[in-house]
């Protein structure tokens, strides 16, 4: 079997490793297509015949252009403020401290103390996932979101179910929008006119903003449309980019403050009897939060509340003279004072809401699958048109009741008919017992309308007293089904597939069984390395050790608890192992300083994954506690300014120089010495875009542009010369090193080809993540050689464990974490300005798994090479490194399985859609770019040849 190994050339060494990859897609695409179904969109639309089959009162024949309700504004403006915060928009004094960036808008605060009855403030609360895509389907189709959407944030699909903006337009309403172009993604055919702005450029917060006051102002005073949309982006961008404790976001606050006035200035001179805003709504809203560093994706603490929803702002206004106050059985806010000792009052609303209640205000049928309700202090906004109803027996108030009633009953009619069907074409639907309990609620709802409340409604004789207690008990009533229903379906809108998430499970399962069999099979063909029974036992031991270290790390997953602080679970983790290799080092007495040192810097990791070298470290509960000595420094010694912009140029020179020393070495020949020396000079034009780029040097040596966008651009075209050259020129050049010093070679090539590139995306904090991890990969190496008996023993799991764990405690001290707001969009546009979806997604990807992945699985020969003797053969190192990657491979898919099982598990979790999901998909993607590139690394580092006779010599 050995000799047939030899003979089958390199694909006897690497064909393990393609099949596990094969193995893994398929249990993957198997497992996510039974978890990440979307609830099933049905194919039907509202129409104005539909009300006949309803038990309510059809509108009005005099209401023109009445479909379903009474119309109550003729037009409306919509102004989202991409990731509006709540606190953005609400007076400081409704929270326990001030910050920087609140009451920047006070223009609204203004309208709605000056103006209660006709401007109100809503806290919004949206559903996870808080991306724009989904928020913008939720919004406009009055559903839940679904997680399996946020993939397609990049490229967003248009929407096939109905919604709000495809009911404008089937009933002759114009819709102008400007500004964000995900919305002419998603209704690519229903605008009359439209102004789209490229919005995934995060590092440009005003070409948006601009595009959308160039068109805004001129459409106010145009009368050729009855919705106008603008969508801003620079609040979000700006978040993503300084944070929202940033000069840029008050900035743009404050910019949009003085928009909302022209607004509302505009709106309000042409509002008069007559005027072209006569009977015009004004909504500013915010389509999901933010937290302090800028992200939404809905798994932080910051967005998520205690009911897992995430909270921003509505603002809505209208120009009519409205009722004098809301019923107080229908009015939810809460009133304070805000600096200006104004009385400012705070209602909340559901984001679920706002597509029903802005078809209900228009007139127009309600989305099909809208699950809303219609809020009764945003509809009442618009009473004030009806203050010249024809009968004035009622006051106001039992008249607006009326109304809201009858479209409570259209409301409540349309989601039962949504459920019915929902529950008849699809696969799973709502179980027995729901479906039981909704129609019971329903039917008293009913009940009470058709044997009471409609009747009283008919009889025009009727005065308040005996009326407006029946339409109280009858709205109550709606109420409760519409409640009922929106908890159930967030409890379970998500249809699992459970056989085909087993199926999945099952061939994940048998995939780590072929691995370790893959392990196994070349130890029991090798018994010269087990031939020494203290060999043995070392094995044994490492082995079990290293079990239990990956046990630990993989039951941990489990917990929502251990997920969310993985980082210090993994370094904690690192640092037992190296307390181990420690006491291994003092009974052998020797490797002392190496054993040391790689506990210091696993305690240096300990506190980079606290502190954060980025972003997170704005939320970090450390910074918290012991920000002010940090604080302290950072103001008080401006050498620390400096420090830590010099700091990282000087360990990248550091790191140019041992490489220079590499290719003084007789084995850095064609064409790996010409990677090294390109990777040299990549290294001098990132300092050289670091400087051009900082304003703390004084001088700019390069145009602005060319140091900004060109350099980073050079840098990589060189590297993918020079993954080029080493891919391809090992075809045109016979190797004449021995085994151990080509693989040394190439290993040390291919680095040094990824590492620019790594190093750029990462920012200034890159060299020293870079230099951390030679730090700790030679630590490890160094340390797998204390056990100096069978030192060709094909297994060393200890050793790979740590290489594992220790890439992993690098992903956490990057500054990143398994959620979508751990992803640092603006390294995509570094070099580039405008925006492509496979070029910003691959340095994405290079910038998250840079150092946590491709330098670590393109670096593991060398703890081969360590251990490894020149006279034993090709045959025998091949093996070992094919048995090193496949065991590597194996912790990887280890822990993607318990992900796997976890989501499993808890997929009817408050946080499955906060917390597991993002996980899953974190974790399933790195299984199968580790997979992947385990596979490009075997045809890399696998030559093809004869073995061992002819090369016990040092030569090929």
């Amino acid at each position: 079997m050995e000799e047939q190994r030899r003979k089958s050339g390199r694909w006897g060494y690497i064909w393990p490793m393609w099949m596990t990859l094969l193995l893994h897609l398929l249990a993957i695409i198997l497992f996510t297509t039974g978890f990440l179904l979307t609830r099933t969109e049905l194919p039907y639309y509202s129409h104005c015949t539909d009300l006949s089959n309803s038990p309510c009162f059809p509108p009005s024949p005099n209401n023109n252009g009445s479909c379903w309700t009474k119309p109550s504004i003729n037009r409306l403006v919509i102004i989202v403020l991409d990731a509006l915060r709540f606190d953005f928009v609400a007076p400081s004094t409704f929270f326990a401290e001030s910050k920087p960036w609140m009451d920047k808008l006070h223009v609204l605060n203004n309208m709605s103390s000056s103006r209660p009855s006709s401007a109100r403030i809503f806290k919004a609360i949206a559903d996870p996932p808080t991306t724009s895509l989904q928020r913008l389907k939720g919004l406009t189709t009055g559903g839940l979101p679904t997680f399996v959407d946020v993939g397609n944030s990049f490229g967003a699909p248009a929407i096939v179910e109905d919604n709000f903006i495809n009911q404008l337009f089937q009933n002759g309403k114009k819709v102008v929008m400007m500004g964000d172009d995900t919305w002419t993604q998603l209704f690519p055919h229903h605008f009359e006119r439209s102004y789209p702005y490229p919005s995934f450029n995060v590092k440009d917060l005003d070409t948006v903003d601009n595009g959308c006051i160039d068109h805004l102002f001129p459409s106010l005073y145009e009368d050729d449309w009855d919705v106008l949309i603008a969508h801003f982006l620079g609040v979000d961008h700006a978040g993503h980019i300084f944070g929202v404790d940033s000069t840029p976001m008050i900035e743009k606050l404050e910019q949009y403050n003085n928009h909302l006035e022209r607004v509302i200035e505009v709106l309000e001179n042409q509002s008069g009897p007559g005027g072209l805003h006569e009977n015009t709504l004004l909504v500013v809203m915010g389509d999901h939060g933010q937290t302090l560093n800028g992200d939404h994706g809905g798994g932080s603490a910051e967005e998520v509340c205690v009911t897992n929803m995430v909270e921003t702002a509505i603002f809505a206004m209208s120009f009519q003279e409205p009722l004098s106050s809301v019923p107080p059985d229908f009015d939810s806010c809460t009133c304070q004072t805000d600096l200006d000792g104004k009385n400012v009052c705070i209602s909340s609303m559901q984001q679920l809401d706002f597509a029903v209640t802005m078809s209900a205000l228009l007139g127009i049928p309600f989305p099909y699958g809208s699950i809303g309700r219609i809020n009764p202090e945003l509809y009442a906004l618009g009473a004030g048109s009806w203050k010249f109803d024809a009968s004035q027996k009622l006051p106001e108030v039992d008249i607006w009741m009326k109304n809201y009633a009858n479209a409570l009953c259209i409301n409540t009619w349309q989601v039962k008919r949504y459920i019915d069907a929902y529950s008849a074409s699809s696969a799973v639907g709502f179980s027995h017992d729901d479906l039981s309990r909704i129609a019971s609620v329903y039917a008293q709802a009913e009940d009470h309308w058709l044997h009471s409340t409609k009747k009283l409604l008919l009889d025009r004789h009727n005065d308040s007293d005996v009326l407006v207690p029946e339409l109280k008990r009858q709205i109550d009533a709606y109420f409760k089904f519409l409640t009922t229903v929106a908890e159930l379906a967030r409890s379970k809108w998500t249809e699992f597939d459970l056989k085909m998430m087993g199926t999945g499970i099952g061939i994940m399962l048998i995939s780590l069984i072929f691995q370790l069999y893959a392990i196994l099979r070349p130890t029991k063909q090798h018994d010269v390395n087990l031939s020494s029974s203290s060999g043995n036992s070392s094995i044994i031991t490492s082995s079990i050790f290293t079990i239990f270290l990956l046990a630990i790390h993989s039951f941990s997953l489990l917990s929502n608890s251990y997920i969310l602080e993985e980082g210090k679970v993994v370094n904690f983790l690192l640092s037992t192992s190296g307390i181990v290799a420690l006491r291994q080092s003092v009974i052998k007495e020797k490797l002392l300083i190496e054993s040391i040192g790689f506990l210091l810097l696993s305690t240096l990791c300990r506190f980079a994954i606290e502190v954060g070298l980025s972003k997170q470290a704005a939320t970090s509960a450390f910074m918290k506690d012991y920000s002010s000595w940090i604080a302290n420094i950072a103001s008080d010694l401006l050498v620390w300014d400096y420090a830590s912009k010099v700091i990282p140029m000087l360990v990248l020179i550091l790191l140019a120089f041992w490489l220079y020393k590499a290719t003084r070495c007789g084995f850095f020949d064609w064409p790996r010495k010409y990677v090294i020396l390109g990777t040299i000079l990549s290294y001098m034009l990132i300092i050289v875009h670091w400087i051009t780029d900082s304003d703390g040097f004084g001088v700019a040596l390069t145009a602005e542009s060319i140091g900004r966008n060109y350099i980073p651009r050079i840098v990589y075209a060189i590297a993918l010369g020079q993954l080029f050259l080493l891919s391809f020129g090992q075809l045109f050049k016979r190797n004449c090193l021995d085994c151990k010093t080509n693989l040394v070679a190439k290993t040390t090539a291919m680095l040094s080809a990824w590492s620019p590139t790594v190093i750029l995306l990462s920012g200034k904090q890159g060299p020293m993540i870079a230099f951390a991890s030679i730090v700790g990969g030679y630590c490890i190496m160094r340390l797998d050689n204390i056990e100096e008996s069978n030192k060709n023993r094909p297994g060393r799991s200890f050793s790979i464990m740590q290489w594992s764990l220790f890439a992993t405690c690098l992903f956490f001290c990057s500054g990143h974490w398994c959620a979508f707001d751990g992803l640092r969009y603006g390294a995509a546009f570094i070099g580039f300005e405008e925006f492509s979806l496979v070029r910003q997604a691959i340095l994405l990807a290079i910038d998250t798994f840079g150092f946590s992945i491709i330098l670590p699985v393109f670096g593991l020969p060398f703890l081969v090479v360590t251990k490894y003797q020149n006279n034993l053969g090709k045959h025998l190192l091949f093996t070992q490194l094919s048995q090193m990657y496949t065991t590597y491979g194996l912790i990887t898919a280890v822990i993607s399985t318990f992900t796997i099982l976890c989501v499993t598990i808890h997929r009817r979790h408050l946080m499955v859609w906060g917390l597991f999901a993002p996980k899953f998909v974190f974790d399933v993607f790195q299984l199968i770019l580790t997979d992947i590139l385990i596979c490009l690394a075997s045809i890399y580092y696998f030559d093809q040849g004869d073995d061992d006779l002819e090369l016990k010599s040092s030569d090929c």
